[in-house]
């Protein structure tokens, strides 16, 4: 299995922005994303998310690895 692309948290929340999710809050040092559909998302604002974090945050957008490194 291939591992996600290495980003930073901010990275993400830009990437997944070009898929709608917006910015609704943040707390601490997580964004929390949300979806005109409903969904939401909370992205670390780390230098560099656990790869296991950001390997779920994919998944619960429902694209893939591959996707998510060309967003970048």
């Amino acid at each position: 299995m291939s591992r996600p692309p290495v980003c930073s948290g901010v990275r993400a929340v830009k990437a997944f922005r070009k898929l709608g999710y917006q910015v609704d809050h943040q707390t601490g040092s997580h964004m929390i994303l949300r979806h005109p559909g409903g969904r939401r998302l909370t992205v670390p604002n780390h230098r560099e998310p656990a790869e296991g974090t950001l390997r779920a945050l994919i998944r619960e957008a429902g694209i893939t690895k591959e996707q998510f490194a060309k967003l970048l």
